[in-house]
């Protein structure tokens, strides 16, 4: 019974220090500040621009906003699900309706993470395919 409450406390202190929730038992995105470029490929043009993002105890996240909007920024909390290598986003903002609401790092993406490198993706609602390439900082 001792190794049970042991193995469970252990658990409970991996959550706390996980940036996201999980779903399964792969290796999760490390808390922490990750930087890179954000790109967004139109059907008639690409636009990047640097971006970071932040991943914080308690399912917390936050990206940076740049002039010109791209990427557009966001925070709030995020979960992911191992099963379907996704992670999802939930905006607690409010945002002017005047820009690609998709430019905030918001709703469902796919993902890879290898301990450093991570890579979050999705194509949005058939209007463009959005990419955030970070690597972890230090």
């Amino acid at each position: 019974m001792k190794l049970f409450y042991s193995v469970l406390f252990l658990l409970s202190l991996l959550l706390v220090f996980a940036g996201c929730k999980k779903d399964g038992s792969r290796a999760l995105i490390i808390p922490g500040t990750y930087t890179g470029m954000f790109k967004v490929v139109y059907p008639s043009q690409t636009q990047t621009g640097p971006v970071t993002v932040t991943f914080s105890a308690g399912n917390r996240y936050s990206s940076t906003f740049n002039p010109g909007g791209v990427p557009g920024g966001g925070s709030g909390t995020c979960s992911i699900s191992l099963v379907q290598d996704s992670i999802t986003f939930n905006e607690t903002n409010y945002w002017t309706g005047n820009f690609d609401w998709n430019l905030v790092l918001t709703g469902k993406y796919s993902y890879s993470f290898d301990g450093t490198h991570l890579k979050i993706w999705a194509d949005k609602n058939g209007v463009g395919y959005y990419e955030y390439d970070l690597l972890k900082q230090e």
